[in-house]
């Protein structure tokens, strides 16, 4: 069941299975001015820094893997929790009602127009009982034989985002990359987005998750729990969006100079590191600080499993044994919850062993847009934080792991980091 978003009086650059234009800047952004500015609420602000990254104690089965390495990290805003089942079902639905007016009023999905407008006022009131709206519809909805009882939906593998960007990479490696035409190193993408709820079956044999793979993604009782099923190219996508739709995102039937100026993104492994250090003075091993997983009453720190078989840990308030909701833990220094435990989050970084001994040391980072060709090697993400599955070793600050960029599983999630132009006071 997805929550009603507030009517939106105002047309968006559109969107969906066709069409997005994402809007495209190269050079800058206008700068922030003081009544324009605007910040996300769900965001904190994270002021740059200097700190270690790796190690708190030297690990030698992991020298070449996680080194320990002096870096300075620039300003930038941090989702405070990991986006949720409600946020994200914002992007399903905001993809689904804009296929919805492309079927009805666009002359249907399968659109190569990249300047198409949805109107939203005509959209939202869409008459989905009528016989000849359902008629229109019908390249979006479940085939007959796919139908439960006859119900009609909407088939969730027709929910298909499109999106646009310029690969400054490319353009950047490009001897003479501005004086090059922009489509040169254009590139559009077309992304599912919804969920893969079978991760809950898929994950664990022999274990009965059949709820879950119904009820964890769809209802309301799981608004505030982290989402999870999303592969790294659909956390990707959700960024675009939210950079181009934030008054969506946010309820906000505000004007356009209300939308917050800035690109959302992944974190990078470094920005996710030092962030979740939570501005610390030690070199600590969690987001709280101290070594140990536990209050002195016996209360768990975090969300994650802290022994063979034991989601509990003896924990009586520890109600869950799979993820909980967001703030359910104490927050770290810089305001930001669940850095360790409850799920593992993507960052934008590659998975490199060695390489940690090549970034630089100014806003370190490895990144690469794997390929569906590329070898499985080169598609591995670095994911961090560990999950409710996962023992304490894994929710240290400093532990690296990976998944590969194109696969869900039920115990990784993500949040959005934001990169804005600084004040003019």
């Amino acid at each position: 069941m997805i929550k009603k978003l507030n009517k939106l009086p105002f047309k968006l650059p559109l969107v969906l299975m066709g069409i997005v234009l994402v809007s495209i800047s190269i050079l800058a952004f206008e700068p922030n001015k003081g009544p324009k500015f605007r910040s996300d609420p769900y965001m904190v602000s994270i002021p740059g820094g200097s700190f270690y990254m790796g190690p708190s104690d030297e690990q030698i089965d992991m020298a070449m893997v996680n080194r320990k390495k002096l870096v300075s990290i620039q300003s930038f805003w941090m989702d405070r929790t990991e986006v949720t089942n409600e946020q994200y079902r914002k992007f399903v639905k905001y993809v689904s009602d804009s296929l919805k007016y492309l079927a009805v009023y666009g002359g249907g999905i399968n659109q190569t127009e990249d300047t198409i407008k949805v109107d939203w006022n005509r959209a939202m009131r869409i008459n989905q009982s009528s016989k000849a709206v359902i008629e229109k519809l019908n390249e979006l909805l479940l085939s007959p034989d796919n139908r439960i009882q006859g119900k009609i939906e909407i088939d969730p593998t027709k929910l298909i985002y499109r999106y646009s960007y310029v690969d400054l990479r490319a353009a950047a490696k490009a001897s003479r990359g501005l004086e090059q035409p922009l489509s040169n190193f254009l590139v559009t993408e077309t992304q599912p987005v919804y969920p893969d709820s079978l991760v809950w079956m898929r994950d664990f044999s022999y274990s009965y998750n059949e709820p879950f793979t119904r009820l964890y993604f769809s209802h309301p009782s799981f608004n505030e729990y982290p989402v999870v099923g999303v592969t790294w190219k659909q956390a990707v996508a959700f960024c675009h969006w939210r950079t181009n739709s934030s008054n969506f995102y946010l309820d906000k039937s505000g004007k356009g100079d209300q939308k917050i100026d800035g690109i959302y993104r992944l974190p990078t492994e470094a920005e996710w590191e030092y962030a979740a250090r939570g501005n610390s003075k030690t070199n600590a091993m969690y987001p709280w600080g101290s070594p140990y997983t536990r209050t002195k009453e016996g209360r768990l720190l975090a969300n994650f499993k802290p022994g063979r078989g034991d989601y509990f840990g003896g924990d009586a308030k520890n109600d869950n044994i799979y993820t909980t909701k967001v703030k359910s833990f104490t927050e770290n220094g810089f305001k930001l919850f669940d850095m360790a435990g409850n799920v593992a989050e993507w960052t934008s970084s590659v998975y490199y062993e060695g390489g940690y001994n090549f970034v630089g040391d100014f806003s370190p980072d490895l990144q690469y847009n794997a390929k569906d060709e590329d070898p499985t090697t080169m598609k591995r993400k670095v994911i961090r934080g560990g999950s409710w599955k996962d023992i304490a070793y894994n929710c240290q600050v400093s532990t690296r792991n990976y998944e590969y960029q194109d696969t869900a599983k039920s115990y990784i999630g993500f949040r959005c980091v934001l990169s804005m132009a600084p004040r003019i006071n």
